[in-house]
């Protein structure tokens, strides 16, 4: 029998610290995303400091502890998408939540009626086939005969709004706590974070003031990017790992979304072309993405801005750069439980490592298909121009055809060395319409002339591979989605292709050998 992933608390060790559930100080619990199946253990109404505990998409079964009630001063609880079943316990009603999640769970009973339970929306508890009572539609039972309220309804109005009343003071108490706390550190901002990903770190929390010595207080010097979310600073953490930390704009109205977004995919999501997330910090004032460091820059600086003496990068290269990204993207759409849309698809979030492998990088518009059977949701965060696929640009619909029709562009982009952008690009003529014109006799116009010698390449390449390769693209970037292939295509193609172009270099190196004897 599988062995299963028990949430075990006692003792636990973060960096140098040892608690346990009896006297733990911990405020801020997230293990969401862990496909944990065990029971939720009942010490964790024990952790009198817990504030923030989200237990949410994991395989958690059983009844949700009545002990949890113990647990004093939490005020944001998630135990969504899991297989809990049974009541809620009244015990919650005695806690002060300001956020509760219960959906999509096999609970049953009434909703207590007392507390904050009462003011949450039914979509905090739909999907809980069992549940009835305020304020979920009620019990069959009760209305069966057609009866009307009962008359106390009056008195139970009143309460709530008390009760609202109570929360909003609890909340309110619960921020000034939060800043008298950051005063008495001297300005030292706690960190909510999660596990460290990289052994080389360990399980050390990672706080505000970490991150400002990392980067020598974020100086522009050490900036490795920015954009609309914030910008990005290469850091280097105490134990010596060199990082890249991303920090989010707070003025934004979509930080909060982008941080959680980046947050969810990377946290869930592993593979081998796809950045690594090591921690995060996060308070209200202050959001930060610690990420793994790319030192070899993105694919738009390695075709567009190359370093002075630098080499040129041939179709191999080229060929190897976009059979990383498309494995990476197929993993996304076909090779995990959650079908994620990277709605952002360009050369600028490719990066390299030290050995010029490819990570796809910056999720912040990143969605998630909940089945594999939806085919599109609703988008308020489009994409970048020149980039995005005429329904996602026009109508805010994304879906994994969108995100093919954005690696179909950024693979015309690296064959011909012109961006969707280029001035050329006028009126009704797109890099798409150009290269589908010139398809296929006269493709050598369209190939970026630096492509034919590259340092890959020994000779003048076979013009029959520069088809094959533009005619994914061209396939890719159909402007209805039910046209386009998908990813899965995509890898299978390339691989034939740089299968082939092995072969043929190789064959093609020998017969010189040869001649030159």
């Amino acid at each position: 029998m599988a062995s299963k992933k028990l949430c075990n608390f006692t003792p636990m060790y973060i960096g140098s610290f040892t608690f346990s559930a009896t006297n733990g100080s911990m405020i801020f619990l997230d293990l969401s995303f862990n496909q944990l199946d065990s029971k939720i253990p009942q010490d964790l109404g024990n952790m009198y400091y817990l504030m923030i505990m989200n237990l949410g998409h994991n395989l958690l079964s059983g009844a949700i502890p009545v002990e949890l009630g113990g647990a004093k001063q939490l005020a944001v609880l998630d135990l969504s998408h899991n297989q809990l079943e049974g009541p809620i316990p009244g015990s919650l009603s005695t806690l002060a939540l300001s956020e509760l999640d219960l959906s999509y769970n096999g609970l049953s009973g009434p909703i207590p009626d007392l507390g904050s339970l009462a003011t949450f929306p039914a979509s905090q508890y739909e999907n809980n086939s069992g549940l009835y009572g305020f304020p979920i539609l009620p019990h069959r039972d009760a209305y069966s005969s057609g009866a009307n309220l009962a008359p106390g309804d009056t008195y139970h109005l009143i309460y709530f709004i008390l009760a609202g009343i109570v929360i909003a003071i609890a909340v309110i108490a619960l921020c000034l706590y939060l800043v008298i706390v950051r005063k008495l550190k001297k300005g030292e901002v706690s960190a909510s974070v999660d596990d460290l990903a990289d052994p080389a770190v360990g399980h050390q929390l990672i706080s505000h003031l970490e991150l400002v010595r990392a980067t020598n207080n974020f100086n522009e010097d050490d900036m490795l990017g920015s954009g609309g979310f914030g910008k990005v600073f290469k850091g280097q953490l105490s134990c010596g790992l060199v990082v890249a930390v991303k920090v989010l704009n707070m003025q934004s109205k979509h930080t909060i979304r982008s941080f959680n977004a980046e947050c969810g995919v990377l946290r869930m999501a592993r593979h081998r072309n796809l950045i690594r997330i090591i921690t995060t910090c996060s308070n209200m004032d202050f959001k930060a993405l610690v990420l793994q460091y790319m030192p070899n820059g993105s694919l738009d600086m390695l075709l567009h801005h190359p370093r002075a003496g630098e080499r040129q990068i041939g179709f191999r290269e080229r060929l190897d750069i976009m059979i990383d990204v498309s494995m990476a993207i197929e993993y996304l759409h076909h090779g995990y439980h959650e079908v994620v849309l990277h709605c952002d698809l360009k050369p600028s979030n490719v990066l390299f490592d030290e050995d010029m492998i490819a990570h796809v990088a910056d999720f912040g518009i990143a969605r998630l298909l909940q089945s594999d059977h939806s085919s599109t949701i609703a988008s308020n965060m489009h994409g970048s121009i020149g980039y995005m696929s005429p329904e996602y640009g026009s109508y805010g619909q994304a879906s994994r055809k969108s995100d093919v029709f954005s690696y179909g562009i950024m693979l015309l982009e690296v064959i011909t060395g012109r961006k969707p952008t280029d001035a050329m690009f006028v009126g009704e003529l797109t890099l798409r319409r150009w290269v589908h014109q010139l398809f296929p006799a006269q493709l050598l116009h369209a190939v970026d002339t630096r492509l034919l010698h590259g340092s890959s390449s020994t000779c003048d390449l076979d013009d029959s591979f520069l088809v094959r390769v533009l005619e994914i693209g061209l396939l890719c970037t159909k402007d209805s989605p039910n046209e386009r292939i998908n990813m899965s295509d995509v890898v299978v193609r390339l691989k034939m292709i740089q299968i082939e172009y092995t072969k043929w270099t190789t064959q093609t190196s020998s017969r010189q050998v040869q001649h030159n004897d």
